[in-house]
């Protein structure tokens, strides 16, 4: 699934007080908000902070273990991270004040664009699961609290028609916590909004006895568009 204007943008609110320069001589600690150790973000943001700490003097740069695009949005916002790495669809809500922002905007300004997202909706052979609509009856993991890929599921699964509270037992869980999970057969799919290639996903598919299938979604694309517009829908 490809994301038709920007997969993965680095966003960073400043206070007003850093951007006029009062405080920042003070500032000797850079916190960068990246997503799940399974995921792409986490060794992202410990390269980042690694070279920031090497080459930006007087500031020590960590990199934060954290939901993901949504929940790095709002650390910013509440001054609790410097940067933060993020969905283009999260970053804009939070900007627009929309959806989980509802209320509370964001200003989040662009560093640099990293790459492009795709959309993942993960199962192996033997579930019954050949398309969206298969998720029905299903357990089903839709990612982790707090990250641009529940956001993005839910928008998937919405445009197949289906209920994500009724239509199937959904659990909140993150790429590496789904992996798991299915491979105990605690889940029978998950979605997963990542760069390529996700650590956790190659593990699932090099495991002995597993066969991955990615489900197509081409099908609920426009749909998508129709709502949500096509610079903000994953296709």
């Amino acid at each position: 699934m490809r994301q038709q204007a920007i997969g993965a943008m680095l966003a960073i609110a400043v206070a007003a007080s850093l951007v006029a320069g009062a405080t920042h001589a003070q500032q000797k600690t850079i916190a960068i908000g990246t997503g799940g150790t399974g995921g792409v973000y986490y060794p992202l943001g410990g390269g980042l902070a690694n070279v920031l700490s090497k080459y930006l003097r007087g500031y020590q740069v960590t990199a934060e273990v954290t939901g993901g695009s949504v929940d790095n949005l709002k650390l910013i916002g509440s001054g609790q991270s410097e940067i933060g790495f993020s969905m283009v669809d999260a970053a804009l809500d939070a900007f627009k004040g929309e959806d989980k922002f509802r209320g509370s905007k964001v200003p989040v300004r662009t560093l640099m664009v990293l790459y492009p997202n795709r959309m993942h909706v993960v199962t192996i052979e033997a579930t019954g699961i050949e398309k969206i609509s298969d998720l029905k009856g299903k357990r089903v993991s839709t990612g982790s609290p707090g990250s641009a890929t529940e956001v993005m599921a839910f928008r998937v699964i919405e445009a197949a028609g289906l209920d994500k509270d009724k239509d199937m037992r959904r659990e909140r869980l993150g790429a590496a916590e789904s992996v798991n999970a299915i491979k105990d057969r605690k889940i029978d799919a998950f979605f997963w909004v990542g760069g390529l290639p996700t650590a956790a996903v190659t593990d699932l598919g090099a495991t002995p006895g597993v066969k991955l299938k990615l489900i197509d979604h081409a099908d609920v694309v426009e749909k998508m568009n129709a709502k949500y517009g096509r610079s903000m829908s994953a296709t």
